[in-house]
């Protein structure tokens, strides 16, 4: 699911970018002790032809407690850590220019105490004709934190490794079969053009018994 949903980030953003068109996909909310996790958050915008601009902030808080911390905060191109809990832990992986559609960031080695809520809010400026216009979107992730992956995500992966290798067995199997139709080919113009050469020499060899008067 890990490998499902970075790919999914992956397509957002070169989307976004290319101002193709942008997909909000839902982050992952469970996260493994000592690994890396994708904290995503997408906010498309809803009239992809009006330039806008746009900031990020990250706030958290951790479980059991009542206020959030302001944790992240990127304005194009400057990413800001405002938490000492979260000193060299974070990196923004998400939109590359001013107008942000995706405030994804990647938390470098998960403790248990990174247990908690964390909100995501967009602050975007659309730059229309008549008039600017500020708006905002907040969304919130769950992440819990486990000791080890749990044995649903591991099947999880697994499925989607089998798909993976299914698909190369494919692909290797048409690889496999133009090479034998090829081949097969080859061996039959290779029959047809002997049979050619000795139905020419068969020839030559009749005209070689006929006399003229």
């Amino acid at each position: 699911m890990r490998l499902y949903f970075s790919l999914l980030v992956v397509f957002s953003l070169f989307v976004s970018q290319c101002h193709a068109g942008c997909s909000e996909v839902d982050s992952l909310t469970e996260a493994v002790a000592g690994q890396g996790f994708l904290l995503g958050c997408i906010s498309c915008k809803r009239r992809e032809e009006v330039p806008a601009r746009a900031t990020v902030d990250w706030h958290f808080k951790p479980l059991g407690e009542e206020e959030f911390r302001h944790i992240f905060h990127y304005d194009h191109p400057v990413a800001d850590i405002l938490h000492e809990d979260f000193s060299e832990r974070l990196v923004w992986r998400g939109t590359l220019n001013d107008d942000l559609q995706m405030g994804t960031v990647y938390v470098n080695n998960v403790t248990f105490n990174d247990t908690g809520t964390y909100r995501c809010t967009f602050h975007r400026t659309l730059f229309l004709p008549l008039s600017p216009e500020l708006v905002t979107v907040e969304k919130e992730v769950e992440l819990s934190v486990v000791a080890v992956a749990n044995r649903e995500l591991t099947d999880v992966i697994s499925e989607i490794m089998m798909y993976v290798l299914i698909t190369f067995l494919q692909l290797w199997l048409i690889v496999v079969l133009i090479y034998c139709y090829k081949k097969i080919w080859d061996e039959h113009e290779a029959r047809q053009a002997k049979k050619a050469q000795a139905g020419q020499g068969e020839s030559k060899d009749n005209c070689d018994g006929v006399q003229l008067d």
